[in-house]
C-alpha cells in the first residue's frame, strides 16, 4: 500500500525546507545555470551547495545536463517555479498584514513623556 497523499506532500515540503534550495530554485526558475554561477549566489560551500543539489536531484525537482566539465541544473517542471510566486504572494499578504497589526499597535499605543521610563508592574 503506497503513502498516502498528505504524507507525500509533507515530505515534498521537507525537500523545500532549506534557504539554499529555495534559492537554489529561485535561481533556476529564471533559466537553467551551471554550479559556478549558482556558488556565489546561494553563498554557501561548493561540497554544501552539492549536498542540495544532489537532494533537489533525488526529489527529482531539477535535471542536468553537461557539457564539457560544467554542469547545467535545470527545473524539471514550470510548476515549481510557479510554486514559487504562489508562496511569495501568500507571503506578502502575510507580512502586509503584520505590518498593518504593528502598525495599529504603535498608533494606539499611550504617549510618555520623553524623558519618562516605560511603567513596571511591580515584582
Amino acid at each position: 500500500m503506497s503513502a498516502p497523499l498528505y504524507q507525500l506532500k509533507a515530505e515534498f515540503f521537507k525537500t523545500l525546507g532549506h534557504p539554499a534550495r529555495i534559492r537554489v530554485l529561485e535561481l533556476l526558475s529564471e533559466r537553467e545555470h551551471a554550479v559556478a554561477e549558482m556558488l556565489p549566489e546561494v553563498g554557501i560551500e561548493p561540497a554544501h551547495l552539492s549536498q542540495q543539489l544532489a537532494v533537489l536531484r533525488r526529489a527529482n525537482l531539477v535535471a542536468t545536463r553537461k557539457e564539457g566539465s560544467n554542469v547545467y541544473y535545470s527545473l524539471t517542471s514550470p510548476q515549481v517555479a510557479e510554486l514559487l510566486r504562489v508562496a511569495r504572494g501568500i507571503l506578502s499578504g502575510v507580512l502586509a498584514g503584520q505590518a498593518e497589526l504593528l502598525a495599529d499597535l504603535r498608533a494606539n499605543e499611550p504617549e510618555r513623556e520623553p524623558d519618562t521610563p516605560p511603567r513596571h508592574a511591580p515584582s
